[in-house]
């Protein structure tokens, strides 16, 4: 089995952690050797803490030896994308502007959790920096690609997590996502990831991207993805965004048939416009539509819709979350700005001349938007669409080819 047990899932992992099939500790070694084998040519990591790891292997080892398990996850390998808190361990955003010399003393609620529930945490993977755009380049570490074809982008901005994930080197992982930085990587790499509502999953401290930024799971199964959900939606006092009530064993509710379900399609969510001149890959699509059809087979009820936008989500978007980067440089000095990414750089000079009067607007362009889809929502049970118009693309690109200069044109859903 050794060969074979960075394939296996959480959910797999905990049932021969208790059956005693399985030690913690040997799954933990197994996947650090796995790093250790492949990651030079992926780079999904920043970091690795490997005795910390192994000691924290070692501890859910004994508990599993006295059927004591610390959580849902004892004993899991997991990694955290670099712009989450960890105690004793460095958060550097994926950027050279960021001291690495200060204490960091405190962890994030999703890394609170994955302890509490006794995850053993592997390191940091990797991320554009500060998390701006849907690839994972930075001027800090560089270029991560994909397990799949190492010509290719692991997409971003979690794309060190998704690709981490998708190579075996760690079953689950903690993605952040504002503009598709969970859902563009897993729509690449073939993982399951989701960016929730906000509030669902609790953040400390806020983004400088305000309410548009979130954490989700990714995962190569949907039960590893509703279990790592569970754990990490675990409340934290210092979110006052977060949704206390929300029942959160999403587990249990992966037995809910889909039978007599309604779901709306929409095969490219009202945003044609946005990626003008260019649409939806025709493979994308066909795929899309094929699973459609295996959900109408399941018992499904399905109806073709079009989304008619109440004001232009690409355009509130861009001003949100271009404004967001002015206000996270805005102590930079003058030596910190030269050392960005020449495309953060940018981000941030163009949402210096925004005035709250255009942020304002934005929200508000936000709110209605929202609005259309809670309509949605009032008749159908779920809206179903593609993550992403391309497949994954060179990696060394910003935008697939084709595609011009738009950052934001390839990523409109």
């Amino acid at each position: 089995m050794s060969s074979d047990i960075y394939n296996l899932s959480a959910v797999e992992l905990i049932k021969l952690y208790a059956n005693k099939k399985l030690s913690p500790v040997e799954v933990t070694k197994n996947i650090i050797q796995r790093v250790k084998t492949i990651d030079k040519k992926i780079n999904s990591y920043v970091f690795i803490d490997e005795k910390n790891a192994i000691e924290e292997a070692k501890q859910s080892e004994k508990r599993w030896m006295h059927n004591l398990p610390k959580g849902k996850l004892d004993g899991v390998p997991t990694s955290i994308k670099d712009l989450l808190l960890t105690k004793d361990w460095p958060t550097l955003r994926g950027s050279k502007s960021v001291d690495k010399n200060i204490d960091w003393v405190d962890d994030s609620p999703v890394a609170a959790r994955l302890k509490e529930a006794g995850a053993v945490l592997l390191g940091k993977t990797t991320t554009p920096e500060f998390g701006h755009r849907g690839t994972t380049q930075s001027p800090l570490t560089g270029i991560t690609r994909n397990p799949w074809n190492l010509d290719c982008t692991s997409g971003g901005s979690s794309g060190g997590s998704a690709s981490a994930v998708a190579s075996g080197m760690g079953p689950l992982s903690i993605g952040t996502d504002g503009g598709g930085s969970v859902r563009i990587p897993c729509s690449f790499s073939g993982l399951f990831g989701i960016k929730p509502t906000f509030g669902k999953i609790p953040a400390w401290p806020l983004s400088p991207f305000g309410t548009i930024a979130n954490l989700g799971p990714m995962t190569r199964s949907v039960m590893d993805g509703a279990l790592l959900f569970s754990v990490i939606s675990s409340p934290d006092w210092r979110d006052w965004h977060a949704d206390t009530k929300m029942d959160s064993d999403f587990v249990e509710k992966l037995s809910e048939a889909i039978k007599g379900k309604k779901i709306a399609y929409c095969p490219d969510f009202g945003m044609k416009y946005a990626m003008k001149p260019n649409t939806i890959q025709a493979e994308v699509a066909e795929i899309v539509k094929n699973t459609v059809k295996l959900l109408e087979d399941s018992g499904a009820e399905v109806d073709q819709i079009e989304i008619e936008w109440a004001s232009d989500p690409k355009k509130a978007f861009h001003i949100l979350w271009t404004s967001g980067a002015a206000f996270l440089s805005r102590s930079f000095s003058e030596k910190q700005m030269q050392i960005l990414d020449p495309v953060f750089r940018e981000f941030c000079e163009i949402g210096s001349q925004h005035s709250l009067f255009d942020r304002l607007e934005a929200e508000a362009s936000r709110g209605s938007n929202g609005t259309v889809i809670n309509k949605i929502f009032q008749k159908y049970d779920y809206i179903v669409g593609p993550t992403m118009p391309t497949t994954a693309f060179l990696a060394d690109k910003l935008v697939p080819e084709g595609w011009g200069e738009d950052l934001f044109a390839w990523t409109p859903f």
